[in-house]
């Protein structure tokens, strides 16, 4: 494998970072914060990037993309999650709903979303958790009722991130029972503003609009809302794990962290130098499975396997360098800051990394399928 990415990747660095050097928030807030200021900041990065395509490089680009590979999708990712992501609640929709559409969705979805979401103007949610079921997906329960002209949805999803900020959730329901669980699921896409949907945010100690939970009262969906076929949702929803696994690249945040403490005075003890280079070889070692993964997807050989590896060698390095830099700045690292600098949001860095081995499916499901693979025979997509 080739490790350098090129001098066009180098190139696209530079542009990104002078267009976040001029639009992102020179205060120390999250892109999930409902701060007039903060939203505005969020709303001008994304618009600017929609402009230059920018957002959706490998995109096609008759919805609105660039026609890049997925190499300078990569670097984009990098630089986004590296300056704290900036891009707010378009994570979901740039990453995994629009790959989705792309493959799955009927011509008239594909024209209404695919667009909107390259420009920046339209975000997504994920309604998959529910009370009860945790990480078994395939447990749902929340009934998509057929009314004879399309369906009546009523229940609860939970642990929604973006909720309050979405205009569309990307809803995992169940139409039929089976002795199959994984049958009988289908995957409407719900106007966040359509009547009886109602979000109620979560407080916790990742701050707000982290996570929320999301009622359906009565909601009423058509077969144009349907994603895909009725009753075979799973089918999709295994195509949006796939991408939601390398779709954030934690490793390159992790990376800057690691460079701003390079000459931090703690790493005079030799415990804390030790600590440090375990922690910067596990950010090289997770860049590596991230691109192989990059790799095999572009080839079209992406496996659960490969997938999952990457992305525990990502939450295992993001805990561990949150928990190294929280030691090395001591005290320092509760003082508010007034700055977007890395060293002025340690604290950030480190209460987000405490859902890493939680969201978007536990680090124990991640090994499960990694070992089901390894059962089976599959080794590195082959």
């Amino acid at each position: 494998m080739e490790l350098s990415l090129g001098e066009r990747a180098d190139a696209l660095r530079a542009v990104l970072r002078e267009l976040l050097r001029q639009t992102s928030p020179q205060r120390r807030w999250s892109s999930f914060a409902t701060d007039p200021d903060a939203r505005a900041a969020v709303a001008e990065t994304t618009r600017r990037l929609g402009e230059q395509r920018l957002l959706t490089l490998s995109w096609p680009a008759e919805y609105g993309g660039a026609d890049g590979s997925e190499w300078e999708q990569t670097v984009l990712r990098e630089e986004m999650w590296a300056h704290f992501e900036p891009r707010g609640a378009q994570y979901m929709g740039l990453n995994w709903v629009g790959p989705i559409l792309m493959k799955v969705g009927t011509p008239e979805q594909k024209q209404r979303h695919l667009p909107a979401i390259a420009a920046g103007r339209e975000s997504w949610c994920q309604g998959f958790s529910e009370p009860g079921s945790g990480s078994d997906l395939a447990s749902l329960s929340l009934p998509a009722t057929a009314t004879g002209t399309g369906w009546r949805i009523s229940g609860q999803k939970i642990w929604t991130s973006y909720a309050g900020l979405a205009d569309y959730c990307f809803l995992a329901a169940r139409t039929a029972r089976t002795d199959n669980p994984r049958a009988g699921i289908t995957i409407f896409l719900i106007p966040m503003t359509r009547p009886g949907v109602t979000v109620r945010p979560i407080d916790s100690m990742l701050g707000e609009q982290h996570l929320n939970e999301v009622f359906f009262d009565e909601v009423q969906a058509g077969p144009e809302d349907v994603l895909g076929e009725v009753d075979h949702g799973w089918t999709v929803m295994k195509l949006v794990l796939q991408h939601e696994r390398i779709g954030i690249a934690r490793y390159a945040r992790d990376e800057r962290v690691l460079a701003t403490l390079a000459g931090h005075a703690a790493l005079d003890s030799e415990l804390a130098r030790v600590q440090y280079a375990r922690a910067l070889v596990g950010a090289r070692v997770a860049r590596l499975l991230n691109y192989r993964a990059v790799a095999l997807r572009e080839q079209g050989a992406l496996t659960d396997e490969v997938a999952s590896t990457a992305r525990i060698a990502n939450i295992r390095l993001d805990q561990q360098v949150a928990e190294l830099a929280l030691d090395l700045s001591g005290p320092d690292a509760l003082e508010p800051g007034e700055t977007a600098a890395v060293a002025d949001r340690i604290e950030d860095v480190f209460r987000y990394a405490r859902s890493a081995t939680i969201a978007s499916g536990t680090i124990e499901v991640q090994r499960g399928l990694v070992a089901r693979a390894a059962q089976r025979g599959e080794r590195h997509g082959s």
